[in-house]
This record gives C-alpha cells, sequence and structure tokens, in this order.
C-alpha cells in the first residue's frame, strides 16, 4: 500500500543502522553535524584538477557567455547580442556607437510604452473598483455599528493591531494634524500609513503609504485580497439585517490591510465622522488627538456641542494619551468626563502644552512650542494661519507622546514639519492675482479663514467663490466672511448633495445684498468673474484676492480644473 514504508518495519532499516555504527566507530568523537562538512572538505572536485593555465583562459563571464547563446536563451547565438555583452562593437562598423544608441532608445522607447499601458490598465481598475465602492452606501451617511468592519478584520487577522496608531477626531483641523503628524513621525524614519477623508481629486489620496498615495497596482491588489471577505460579511448581514458594508468601512479595511501588507511601523488615522460609531474606532490608538470641536454633521452628530463632543470623545480608550485642542466649555467637559471614565490622560492646549509665539514669514509662519517635555523654538510651519500654529502644537505633543514622552530632536522636529503640506486648505493656487483654495464649509471653519486671509495676506480687495451641500449652514457661513469680503460669486458644485447655486444666491444676497453678489455656474468662469471684480474699478489696480470656499468638494474640483496635484 503506498506510504506503507512511513508506518512499518523497512527492511533496508538494519543495513542503515549498520553504516551509522560504522561511521560512529570511524569519526569518535567528532560531532555529527560537522561530519557532512568535513567529508565535503576531503571530496576531491574536478575544478581541482584543472591546471592554473587553464583556470586563467575559462572565466566565469566566458562560460556564462558561451551558454546564454549556446541554450538559446538570448533567441539563439546571435554574434552582436554576443559582442555587445562582451562590449566589442566593431563588427558592427565605424558607425557602431550610433547602432548601439539607436538600439537602446528602441529598447526604451519599447519598454514605456509597456509602462504607460500597463498604469493605464491599472488606473482603469481603480476606477472600476472605486466606482463599485461608491455604488455603497454613501459615507455620509452614519450606521451606527462597528459591527461589520470588525467582523471583516477579524477574518482578514485584525491587520490593524500589527502597528501602533494615532488617531484623530474633531471638526476643524484634523485632516491638517493628521498630515503634520505624519510628516513628523517621517521624519524620524518612522515608515507611516496614513488615513485621510475625504479626497481631493484622487480617491488614492485617502491611503498613503511613507507620505506617497497608495499606488495603482497595491489599490487593485488590496482590494482584491479583502474583495471575497467583503462579500462574506455582506452576505452574512443580508441575511440577518439587511445591511453591507459602507463606502468608507470598505475604505476602512483597505486602509488597515494595506497599512499591514507594507508594512508599516505606524498608523495615522483620521476619523471620518463624529468618533464612536466611526468605522476607524475599531483600532486601540496609544494616541489619540481631539481638535476644536463645533456645530457641523447635526442631522448625523447631534444639534449641540455637547451631544457632538460625547460622538467625538467615543474615540478614547483606556489608558491612551489625548491631546486635546482648545475647546468650547461644554465639549471639554464632556472629554474630560470620558477621560476619567477610561483612565486616561488628557494633555490640553493651554495647560500642557501651547505656542509660545509665533511670527510671520514668506512662505508661512515660525512657531515656538512648549510640550510635556520641552521648549522647541523657531520651528517653521510652511501654512498659514494661528490655527495651523494650533494645529502643529497639537501635532508636536502627538509626536511627542508617541514617541514615549521624552523631548524629541529639534532639528527632526524642523526637518518634519518643514516637508508637512494642507492641500484644499487656505492653498495659494496660482498668483497675479492671488487665488487661494480653502476647504472651509461650516461657520467656526469660515470664522478662521477670514481671520487668516486677513492677517497672512496684504489684499486691498478680496473676492469670494462660494458653493455648498445642501445639508451646511449657509447662512452661518456666509454671515462669518461677509466682513472680509468686498464681494462674492455663487457657483455650482457637481454633485447630488450640491445646493443649486440660485438657492445660495439668495441667502448671499440677505447676508450682503444683492449688489455684492453675483452668479456663475461654471466654476472656472466664477473665479474669472471674480478676478474681474476685484481688479476693476480702480486705477491703481489693487493687491486682490479671489478666496474659493465651501467644500471639500468644490476645492477638489478647483484643484483639478487647474490640473493641481494635491
Amino acid at each position: 500500500m503506498a506510504g506503507e514504508s512511513f508506518f512499518t518495519h523497512d527492511p533496508n532499516e538494519e543495513t542503515r543502522a549498520a553504516r551509522a555504527e560504522d561511521d560512529t566507530q570511524l569519526h569518535g568523537t567528532i560531532p555529527a553535524d560537522l561530519i557532512p562538512y568535513l567529508e565535503e572538505a576531503d571530496r576531491v572536485d574536478d575544478e581541482d584538477l584543472v591546471g592554473d593555465d587553464q583556470q586563467e583562459e575559462v572565466s566565469e563571464r566566458d562560460l556564462a557567455l558561451e551558454a546564454l547563446a549556446l541554450n538559446s536563451m538570448l533567441l539563439g547565438p546571435d554574434p552582436s547580442i554576443v559582442a555587445e555583452l562582451e562590449g566589442d562593437y566593431s563588427q558592427w562598423g565605424e558607425d557602431w556607437e550610433e547602432k548601439l544608441a539607436e538600439r537602446r532608445a528602441e529598447d526604451a522607447h519599447r519598454e514605456a510604452l509597456d509602462d504607460a499601458a500597463h498604469t493605464a490598465a491599472v488606473l482603469e481598475r481603480v476606477e472600476e473598483i472605486y466606482q463599485q465602492i461608491i455604488a455603497r452606501v454613501p459615507e455620509h451617511q452614519v450606521q451606527p455599528t462597528l459591527d461589520r468592519v470588525t467582523e471583516t478584520l477579524d477574518i482578514l487577522g485584525d491587520p490593524q493591531n500589527s502597528y501602533p496608531s494615532v488617531h484623530i477626531t474633531g471638526t476643524n483641523g484634523k485632516t491638517s494634524t493628521t498630515r503634520m503628524i505624519d510628516a513628523l513621525l517621517g521624519a524620524f524614519g518612522v515608515r507611516t500609513g496614513r488615513f485621510t477623508s475625504p479626497h481631493l481629486v484622487d480617491v488614492r489620496e485617502r491611503i498613503t503609504i511613507e507620505g506617497e498615495s497608495i499606488s495603482p497596482d497595491e489599490f487593485v491588489r488590496t482590494w482584491e485580497d479583502i474583495a471575497p471577505y467583503i462579500e462574506m460579511v455582506d452576505r452574512a448581514h443580508a441575511e440577518t439585517d439587511g445591511t453591507k458594508l459602507s463606502f468608507f468601512e470598505v475604505f476602512t479595511v483597505m486602509a488597515f490591510a494595506a497599512f499591514a501588507d507594507h508594512p508599516v511601523d505606524a498608523a495615522v488615522v483620521e476619523v471620518g465622522m463624529g468618533g464612536r460609531w466611526d468605522a476607524t474606532n475599531v483600532i486601540d490608538a496609544g494616541v489619540g488627538v481631539i481638535m476644536p470641536i463645533a456645530i457641523d454633521h447635526e442631522k448625523w452628530l447631534g444639534s449641540t456641542i455637547r451631544e457632538i463632543a460625547e460622538e467625538k470623545a467615543g474615540i478614547i480608550k483606556p489608558g491612551q494619551i489625548v491631546i486635546v485642542a482648545k475647546q468650547q466649555e461644554e465639549a471639554l467637559r464632556v472629554i474630560e468626563e470620558r477621560a476619567a471614565q477610561v483612565d486616561a490622560i488628557v494633555r490640553l492646549e493651554g495647560r500642557d502644552y501651547e505656542v509660545l509665539d509665533r511670527q510671520l514669514g514668506v512662505g508661512g509662519q515660525m512657531i515656538t512650542v512648549r510640550t510635556p517635555a520641552a521648549v522647541y523654538e523657531d520651528v517653521f510651519v510652511p501654512l498659514f494661519g494661528d490655527y495651523q500654529a494650533s494645529n502643529a502644537a497639537a501635532a508636536i505633543a502627538a509626536v511627542e507622546a508617541f514617541m514615549g514622552g521624552r523631548a524629541l530632536d529639534a532639528k527632526v522636529v524642523e526637518a518634519g514639519m518643514l516637508s508637512a503640506t494642507s492641500p484644499g486648505r487656505l492653498q495659494v493656487v496660482r498668483h497675479s492675482p492671488t487665488i487661494i483654495v480653502d476647504a472651509a464649509h461650516n461657520p467656526a471653519g469660515a470664522h478662521t479663514l477670514g481671520e487668516s486671509i486677513s492677517e497672512a495676506f496684504d489684499f486691498e480687495r478680496v473676492v469670494g467663490v462660494y458653493s455648498a451641500m445642501g445639508d451646511k449652514d449657509i447662512e452661518g457661513v456666509l454671515g462669518e466672511v461677509e466682513p472680509y469680503l468686498d464681494s462674492i460669486v455663487i457657483t455650482q458644485m457637481p454633485g447630488t448633495r450640491a445646493k443649486p447655486a440660485e438657492e445660495i444666491a439668495q441667502i448671499a444676497c440677505e447676508v450682503f445684498g444683492s449688489d455684492r453678489v453675483d452668479v456663475q455656474e461654471d466654476i472656472l468662469e466664477a473665479i474669472a468673474t471674480a478676478v474681474n471684480l476685484g481688479e476693476s474699478g480702480d486705477e491703481s489696480a489693487p493687491a486682490t484676492g479671489v478666496v474659493v470656499f465651501g467644500s471639500v468638494l468644490l476645492a477638489g474640483e478647483v484643484l483639478r480644473l487647474m490640473d493641481i496635484r494635491p
């Protein structure tokens, strides 16, 4: 029976045993694991019989070339190929250098065409996957459960537990702070994975690895790895509660899986919306960050500061160090209550860390930050606005906590902060005239935008270009920026959630007065109109600024139309 010898007596065993006994007598007390090496050393190799003169004639390189040619590994013994390998091009004639250059150029051109074809095919596949995912429940709709994400990640082996994390929430400033933390950790040599939302231009921006958007190939590979398990969980929930993973839940799973596959040393994860029921809240982050909390997403998070703060404080985990930016009193009370419940450590801006000094500079600002472990002087932040200084301080405090609470190398902090970017946040996309793009979409963000423009730019005339989602506090936003704008142009964003431009214009006329409001549904036409409004009138041609704001989607669309990659 096949395999029987594994379980019954083998007649050859006695012979092998006898030989082993002879070997033991022969080798005496020599350790058994050294015997094979000693036998190999005693063996006479064929190469030992070759004379020195013969060895010089038969070099390894000659043998390799001969083998390649004779065995048709180079499609036959082509003399020109052998000549090229040997560096002998004389048989090509006097113009061999030109022929060689042409050949290499042809090879490079062929390779470039192949690469371009591959890239186009993969990008097409990325778009197909994206369309499949966005057909799911939209990311702005909260399904109050973590079960689907937890179950999917459990099947995958809980990749989110294979690296430490920093978890960031808040109403305003969380994306910028996330990017700063990522930049600082990268400067310290930490291989990071960063997860942010929403994206501006390319969906791959949401998942970055070591500071770069996930590659198209990695995006496709990650999706194909997790898709069967997502389908499995979808089927299970279809039979129980009739739900399936949402758009944002799928991307959360993709991010955590991609980070583990790379692998990364740490993940920097921004909450999508809220905190308690956000898909990202399956991580057990050692460091949490809560940026300023304000009224936003009332339909899903609640209509009061306390209700919203309760959702966002849900990311606080037992024993966690929580970096807390300046908060309204009611929000801070909720955060401190939650921290006390789970024995988390709160480090509060103004008490445990703060911006001690801040000076405007060309292209940004110079700040001095105090943290629990050190004072970091003259750190250049290449971003505008007082709020970005506060974001930078929170980022430094978070990285300090992540690195064990010790003082950080000041030069590395400076290098990391210098590399920080925040696309779509007070971003200058053109000069003469200056055009600024900002994602401010709630009253608190609009207030900060107005103050930052007034402080950081020496404009004599400022014109806004505005559009918004239908669920936003449009009157509140416009009321905050009205003192800083000479006039405003209302435009139309793409998408079914966008508020019609004419309806926004009616609200704008109530806030600004009809003589200061224009409407251009096409975004580029709206920007051109704003430029003309800013530069008309005064013969002195004052310094004009155009500020496009109101939504991350609008900011991303402007960047796309202007062919600017985030």
